[in-house]
């Protein structure tokens, strides 16, 4: 089969599907983006809306960490469903379809329980489709480059979500959290068309992963003598990863400080969510581009960047609270591109929904811990918070040099210290 055949030629015909690779990354990086439209522009207020209904900070922390968690783990069981199956088309449709219901729905919450039901609810969304769409986008990304293609594909999202935490903030100022939530029905309403255009136009997303340039058979590492595993390189990076995540606050926590301590005004806060969303995108793509150049060595910042979090963040300096999300924004675009693109470097093409399952439970245990611990450690003192995360992320830079020194990167090639 040539590179042609399976979509991988930017000239010719694209197989079995009408989108060469680049064009099905951007279409759903197109559907991404207005998902994200929604989901972060509630995610934006959910901290402070919680608030109205009398939950505390550790509540806070408790219900958004349960709901990264649900996000995370539930990927044990959509992740091998999509290896088995091979059907990863109506696995992410379904995802996205409880997703884009649930958050307009918290427009007519009325309880707190409610509310936590459908918070987590679109989270449950999130993790039924996540394996099956980076088994998709992985395949397309062979021709591209790993790190261009999640880090194209992050940057669309997070064009989404700037927009979205803006628009909320507009209704919010308007009209409070329930016209903010509402408004949302229509972007998600049109992610899901445009989904639906995208299956039809490239029904096989697995054909554009056949071939290298060469005409070899693609081989991932971990495949040996025809049976895939999952390599021991690949549980290391799961640790580093988990122990990045426990010093890691959820920006609905942040939220939260910003809203009972009156640090902005309400509308402000999801315009501060944006900036930091926007800052994300910007460092998906540098930290993509790092990727495909030096491998994972490009992640030594992320321990860096998330201890110096806490002491900007939940300061009662506007100044300090800004720079503090900018640098919490660009943490998540390392981990939302590179991340996503070493897992599919490290996981064999008939592993990869297991591999990103896995990874994502790990990553969803380490998070709920860590939020739930900084929710509860707000209600002692910030410098608690400050504390806590610094060890955490002191450990994790020290597994990850330990990591580093322990052999090849995810694309196979010796790792220089």
């Amino acid at each position: 089969m040539t590179r042609a055949a399976n979509g991988s030629a930017s000239a010719g015909t694209p197989g079995p599907n009408q989108l060469t690779p680049m064009r099905f990354v951007v279409g759903f990086g197109v559907v991404a983006g207005l998902g994200d439209f929604v989901y972060e522009g509630a995610r934006s207020v959910v901290g402070p809306y919680l608030a109205t209904f009398g939950a505390s900070a550790a509540a806070v922390g408790l219900v958004t960490g349960a709901g990264e968690a649900v996000a995370l783990l539930f990927r044990l069981v959509s992740g091998p469903l999509t290896d088995r199956t091979q059907r990863p088309w109506p696995i992410t449709i379904a995802g996205y379809a409880i997703t884009m219901v649930a958050v307009p729905l918290l427009a007519v919450g009325q309880l707190l329980w409610q509310v936590v039901i459908l918070v987590i609810g679109e989270r449950f969304g999130k993790a039924v489709r996540s394996p099956a769409k980076g088994t998709m986008l992985a395949a397309a990304s062979s021709s591209i480059g790993r790190g261009r293609a999640f880090a194209i594909q992050e940057a669309l999202d997070q064009a989404g979500a700037v927009v979205g935490p803006l628009v909320v903030a507009a209704m919010v100022a308007i009209s409070g959290y329930r016209l903010g939530f509402a408004v949302l029905a229509i972007p998600a309403a049109a992610s899901l068309v445009v989904l639906a255009v995208l299956r039809l136009r490239a029904p096989h997303p697995e054909a554009y992963e056949t071939v290298t340039a060469d005409g070899q058979e693609t081989k991932n590492v971990g495949e040996q003598g025809g049976r895939p595993q999952l390599s021991a390189r690949f549980w290391g990076y799961s640790a580093f990863t988990a122990l990045t995540m426990l010093g890691y606050a959820t920006f609905a926590v942040l939220a939260f400080h910003l809203q009972v301590r009156h640090v902005v005004p309400t509308y402000e806060i999801p315009i501060i969510y944006a900036a930091a969303m926007g800052v994300d995108a910007v460092a998906a793509l540098g930290s993509g581009w790092i990727y495909d150049r030096v491998g994972l060595r490009g992640l030594v910042v992320l321990p860096m960047l998330a201890a110096i979090v806490p002491a900007l963040s939940f300061s009662t300096d506007v100044a300090l609270v800004w720079v503090g999300a900018l640098v919490w924004g660009a943490a998540m675009g390392v981990h939302e591109s590179t991340m996503k693109a070493a897992v599919a470097d490290l996981v064999p093409p008939s592993r990869r929904g297991s591999g990103y399952g896995i990874f994502a439970a790990v990553y969803g245990v380490a998070w709920l811990a860590g939020s739930a611990a900084i929710g509860a450690l707000y209600d002692v003192s910030v410098t608690a918070i400050v504390v806590f995360t610094t060890v955490a992320q002191l450990v994790a830079l020290l597994a990850f040099f330990a990591f580093l020194a322990g052999g090849d990167d995810a694309r196979g090639n010796r790792t220089v210290l």
